[in-house]
């Protein structure tokens, strides 16, 4: 079933009267563009289907196949012959596959029609085969396997796919490791099973090949199981620029949704955003990714909070109480400390937030991401703030003073003058800037190992 978003995309062309008539065709039919066939080989149905739509929504429509070893004469093609695209390499794959046309010297002329009209691309290249077709009035299916990799997709156009023999364009590397407790939990023994991905780089398809291959990978791993709690670490390099940290924990829910697919959708959403960046393009080295399950649901939601006194002096330190009821336990309660800063004048008001990482975040930097001007203006700065948002399994508590925080591209810059606020104001072209009516004076942490959800506001009267 397609989505309406793929339904309102799909060209129709009206058949003449005369064609239903002779056919015995109901009036109004029409012939519809032939979806393209993604094979996808070690992968589950079980995981495809939860991308069915963003697939369809691009024409495509997958397809089981297999890879096959290179062989030498690979790159020997006829017209006739089938090649293709590789997506997805390694552990598991992802291609496309189609006849070839006509072969000029190492020149190659393929399908007579676009697979997805990328136009100019480079994207590897691979021999084809095909081991039987399922014939059909409607839609006949070839059977593929992939072999070797035979040079590299130049061309996506309307009336050809183009490309050259020879050496395949790099791909990103992608592992991703699944550590789940031993026998022997208590002492410490784990499982471990590492997997090793290659994915193109293009900014329209990565971002989802990064989603449907983590969750395969994840999902449909042996060691994997569901009701557990999954804590996601690692990086992502880009040539020229500092590594993109990924840390986070997701808890299972009480949903029917595989409790693997809010990783898949935090990875494809850090790839949407470093790819549609309008600073350069992100070149991306490799990613590296561990998830570590642990046994049950871990989750806390914060019920109340609560300061030792409601008054204090410039300079103290302050316990801060906070109620925490996990799912399915006992309420437990955590302790830190604020403290107050040595300039706060006295008769000040300070509001001290108790949050999960989310709201936090939105309270010491506005909405970053909110529109045009109102983020960063390089791809180091998106970069920083990519690194700078705080992490879910931890309980934070922030004291924040009635002053204004002047936020200028990826700088915080609390406790500003008004008059330095006019200057920034008065430039020509200040760039991404925003003020906030408070300043985050100080922050503190406490790391709980399942996601915190919830927020308490307290007031505290400088004397």
């Amino acid at each position: 079933m397609q989505s309406p978003s793929a339904q309102a995309d799909v060209q129709q062309f009206s058949l003449p009267a005369e064609s239903n008539s002779r056919t015995g065709l109901p009036f109004g039919s029409s012939l519809e563009r032939i979806e393209t066939p993604l094979v996808f080989s070690g992968f589950q149905p079980a995981a495809i289907q939860q991308f069915s739509n963003q697939l369809q929504a691009y024409g495509f429509v997958a397809a089981q196949g297999g890879t096959a070893a290179a062989r030498p004469e690979d790159a020997h093609l006829v017209p006739g012959d089938m090649a293709g695209m590789v997506l997805v390499q390694g552990d598991a794959s992802i291609n496309s596959a189609c006849t070839v046309t006509a072969v000029q010297a190492d020149r190659v002329y393929l399908c007579g029609h676009p697979l997805m009209n990328l136009g100019n691309v480079a994207i590897p290249m691979a021999r084809s085969r095909v081991v039987t077709t399922l014939s059909s009035n409607l839609a006949s299916t070839k059977i593929v396997n992939v072999g070797g990799a035979i040079g590299t997709i130049t061309g996506d156009h309307l009336t050809a796919v183009t490309g050259k023999l020879g050496a395949p364009p790099a791909m990103i590397p992608l592992d991703l490791t699944l550590l789940v407790p031993g026998d022997d939990s208590s002492k410490g023994a784990v499982r471990e099973k590492k997997l090793h991905f290659e994915l193109i780089n293009h900014p329209k398809f990565t971002p989802l090949l990064v989603a449907i291959t983590t969750f395969n990978g994840l999902t449909q791993n042996s060691l994997y199981g569901e009701g557990t709690t999954l804590h996601l670490s690692g990086e992502i390099r880009l040539q020229g620029h500092a590594p993109v940290q990924i840390e986070n924990t997701f808890a299972p829910g009480d949903t029917l949704s595989p409790d693997g697919l809010p990783i898949a959708a935090t990875m494809q959403n850090v790839f949407t955003r470093l790819f549609v960046n309008t600073f350069e393009p992100a070149k991306v080295d490799r990613i590296a990714l561990r998830v570590e399950s642990v046994p049950g649901r871990k989750s806390f939601i914060i019920e109340s909070a609560w300061l030792e006194k409601g008054e204090a002096a410039p300079g103290e330190t302050l316990r801060v109480r906070v109620l925490l009821r996990p799912y399915r336990g006992a309420a437990r309660v955590e302790e830190t400390t604020v403290r107050v800063p040595e300039q706060v004048a006295r008769g000040t008001m300070l509001r001290i937030l108790v949050s999960d990482a989310d709201l936090l975040n939105r309270a010491s930097r506005g909405f970053a991401f909110a529109g045009p001007g109102s983020g960063p203006t390089s791809l180091d700065q998106l970069i920083a703030l990519l690194n700078r948002e705080r992490r879910n399994d931890r309980l934070y508590v922030g004291l924040f003073v009635p002053a204004p925080t002047l936020l200028w591209d990826d700088k915080e810059l609390p406790n500003i003058p008004f008059s330095q606020i006019n200057v920034v104001d008065g430039r020509p072209t200040p760039g991404s800037v925003q003020v906030l009516r408070e300043s985050l004076a100080s922050e503190a942490s406490i790391p709980l190992g399942g996601p915190v959800s919830g927020v308490i506001s307290l007031n505290l009267q400088i004397r």
